[in-house]
């Protein structure tokens, strides 16, 4: 398979997953710009989510300029990330409907975890695609950011099980804050490969 095909729908399904984000921010009853302030958890908790799928989206970009290569592992590792960001809507609704309670913040530090596991996961698997390109693993790295993100989640999650879905969801933001620092290591790899080739 053509990782165009793998990038197409993986970028259609990111798109879709942000469009039913954002058809959950309701239109208020009312004319004033007051009615507009019982919706700050709902449109927060959107901008905040709206910050991951994007981030995912550039870094996936990324991810799929430098490969070659695309395996029947890396085509399911692909669907397993598209499966827990698809889950993103529900979990960022029921977040801000409920107001930023101990449950919903749980279960979407679950789903950043799982999204961040899996797409740790991709990057392993395109990694061992392209066994015979040390340009990959040298690109990467150690990835400290994205084992340091996933502690974050890790800890954000138990601290809204624990009874502080605020300091959980502050982490949350701290992470996505960090990850808008765009991550240039896939470009390296695609930058390298034109100097060589020309």
């Amino acid at each position: 398979m053509h990782k165009g095909r793998l990038e197409a729908f993986s970028d259609g399904v990111m798109a879709i997953i942000i469009t039913i984000m954002v058809l959950e921010l309701k239109v208020p009853h009312g004319e004033t710009l007051g009615a507009l302030w019982p919706l700050w958890p709902v449109f927060l908790s959107y901008v905040l989510s709206f910050a991951y799928v994007g981030t995912y989206w550039t870094n996936h970009h990324h991810l799929m300029q430098a490969a070659n290569r695309v395996t029947s592992q890396v085509l399911m590792a692909n669907l397993n990330l598209l499966f827990w960001l698809s889950l993103l809507p529900f979990t960022t609704g029921w977040m801000g409907e409920n107001h930023f309670a101990q449950g919903p913040v749980t279960l979407y530090g679950a789903n950043l975890l799982a999204s961040a596991l899996s797409y740790y996961i991709l990057q392993g698997q395109i990694v061992s695609a392209h066994d015979q390109d040390q340009s990959f693993r040298a690109a990467l790295g150690s990835d400290l950011k994205g084992k340091r993100s996933l502690l974050a989640y890790v800890l954000g999650t138990l601290a809204a099980l624990a009874g502080w879905p605020m300091v959980g969801f502050a982490i949350f933001c701290a992470v996505a804050l960090v990850w808008l620092i765009p991550d240039r290591r896939m470009e390296m790899v695609v930058s390298a490969r034109s100097k060589t080739s020309g």
